[in-house]
């Protein structure tokens, strides 16, 4: 091991404040385990736009108490220079139930208040979507939840609220992080929690708070359509998550008495001892709602992930198995039931350039209006602010990963209110004699089945840069069709077919978009770094008199199939 690098772990034992992070990095000294070493100290986790998540572990390129406690004194260095009264106003801070989340929201909070910052810190484990909210609900200069969210066990993340109570987007990434770097280099200091308590500078939230949410939820104007809610049935998992107590209540609180929690994944638990991915998406991870629907006969199978910020659902069918929805049906479906139910001025949607096409279809169809961002929620929500006028009141966004918020209750991905708003949905079908197949029918014969599909192409490493490419050599034609527009998001511009332009109204990203001529479109999202692309496919196939559900969705699947197949071996090898 070269001197420099000795020396910067000898400093980071004796400045962590974790006996077993200490003791972690002593043993892979002693044991000379040099790579394992340089991994460590490579730079530092990078703080983005989702704020930090990574492997628990020792050093400055994992997620650990120092880690965490420098990215607070940047946090708080940051939002000193910005918000004359941050002090104040103070900072919310929440935690999931992973090992270290309570400790890192703890750690958080003792170097945010020794710099004279406020901290109201939740005092048990907080669903993400109530962090959120209690950002605006307190007028907090900022938030900060601990999760990570649905990844595997072994990781743990920090994520940050603005004062607009959505996530924070350029410049105060950037700003962040170099506040970050400079606090790492300068001695920390963290006030105790009796101390901070003592001199108002920490505020615990207890109950009373986690009530204001859930009164939130019940009194949203966008979830007031209570129609027969005794009628539906549903069963529901935590995922060894935060949000199986307040789903329950504000189910309840709804009027759905036909509820059945998974027993076994109701508490949280940081090891996901049933699930191995606890991410509703991932096979087999709704194994155990599906079986507990069946068991009841119930009429959905409902699923939040850890940190109940994503909502997931599977649906009986007419064979009385359960298959789940995807993203894009869900959005789709929430997108024309909140648009039919909304106020005349409530006509502001959103969503992403990879979720599907069909929402602003049906908002243009029900004259309102779908505005469509980069991918991520923060984009979403911000973006939803920044648009809404009191003509045109923002009402729901929606991306492909599972993500909903319903109402501007809160601006962030809020998988509870969304369990209330479609399980509404399903008793109103339910009153009408029509179930949510039959919903999703009637919109896919006014406006195509359309279909959607990822798919993450590795190539070999003597591939050229796959962007520059296509971006030299621009097809004209993609599986037989014809390409009538391509966006290139990178310059925020639209080329058509006949070579004229126009400006998209997006901020610049490596992201290509290819519209054809049988209203298919792929987009490919290119890696400069590695052998890599992401892309994302949408193919729509026109319902028939003849068509039932399945046979549009076989045919749509054919040409789906069809269409990654000419498009992956048209790409340079």
């Amino acid at each position: 091991m070269d001197t420099q690098l000795a020396l910067r772990v000898k400093h980071w034992i004796e400045s962590d404040p974790d006996p077993l992070m200490q003791h972690e990095l002593q043993q892979l000294v002693d044991a000379d385990n040099t790579n394992e070493l340089e991994a460590r100290f490579a730079g530092r986790l990078a703080f983005g736009t989702a704020g930090l998540r990574g492997v628990v572990g020792a050093g400055p390129t994992r997620m650990n108490r120092l880690v965490v406690q420098q990215t607070s004194a940047g946090l708080g260095a940051y939002l000193k220079g910005q918000i004359s009264d941050v002090a104040t106003r103070g900072v919310i801070i929440g935690y999931d139930g992973r090992h270290d989340s309570k400790q890192f929201a703890q750690d958080a909070a003792g170097v945010l208040t020794a710099m004279g910052i406020k901290v109201y810190l939740t005092a048990n484990v907080a669903a993400t979507p109530l962090v959120a909210f209690g950002v605006l609900h307190l007028g907090a200069a900022a938030g900060i939840v601990v999760t990570a969210s649905h990844n595997p066990p072994q990781y743990n993340g920090y994520k940050v609220y603005w004062g607009n109570g959505a996530q924070i987007i350029p410049p105060h990434d950037s700003g962040i992080a170099a506040c970050i770097d400079k606090a790492a280099t300068e001695t920390l200091t963290l006030l105790g929690a009796s101390k901070a308590q003592a001199a108002n500078l920490l505020v615990m939230l207890d109950d009373e708070f986690y009530q204001a949410y859930r009164q939130g939820v019940n009194q949203a104007g966008v979830l007031q359509n209570n129609t027969q809610p005794d009628s539906v049935s549903l069963a529901y998992t935590a995922m060894h998550g935060v949000g199986n107590e307040m789903a329950l209540n504000v189910l309840k609180d709804a009027g759905f008495t036909k509820v059945y929690s998974v027993a076994e994944q109701a508490q949280p638990d940081g090891d996901f001892p049933t699930v191995n991915f606890p991410n509703p998406e991932e096979k087999g991870a709704m194994d155990m709602v599906i079986a507990e629907a069946q068991k009841h006969g119930a009429m959905l199978a409902c699923a939040n992930d850890p940190d109940a910020d994503r909502f997931a659902v599977a649906v009986r069918t007419d064979k009385g198995d359960y298959q789940m929805l995807t993203g894009d049906q869900v959005g789709v479906l929430f997108g024309h039931y909140l648009l039919t139910h909304a106020n005349e001025n409530e006509r502001l949607t959103c969503t992403t350039i990879v979720s599907s096409s069909l929402l602003s279809k049906v908002a243009q169809s029900l004259q309102a209006n779908c505005r469509t961002t980069l991918t991520g929620f923060k984009w979403l929500t911000n973006v939803g602010m920044s648009e809404e006028t009191d003509d045109n009141r923002f009402l729901f966004a929606y991306e492909e990963a599972l993500g909903y918020t319903v109402g501007s209750m809160v601006w962030d991905k809020d998988g509870l209110s969304a369990l209330v708003a479609f399980a509404q949905l399903t008793a109103e079908l339910a009153s009408q004699g029509e179930t949510i197949w039959d919903r999703l029918e009637t919109i896919y014969r006014e406006h195509g089945f359309h279909l959607n599909a990822q798919v993450s192409i590795a190539l070999k490493p003597a591939t050229p840069n796959i962007g520059a490419y296509l971006r030299q050599h621009p097809p004209l034609t993609i599986a037989g069709h014809k390409v009538l527009s391509t966006d290139d998001i990178s310059i925020s511009k639209r080329v058509f077919s006949d070579g004229s332009e126009e400006d998209i109204a997006l901020p610049t990203s490596d992201v290509l978009i290819y519209r054809l001529d049988n209203g298919a479109r792929v987009i490919v999202r290119p890696s400069g770094t590695e052998p890599k692309i992401k892309c994302y496919y949408e193919v729509v196939a026109t319902m028939t008199a003849d068509d039932t559900l399945s046979s549009a969705q076989h045919r749509a699947q054919d040409e789906m199939d069809r269409f990654i197949s000419e498009h992956q071996a048209a790409l340079p090898q």
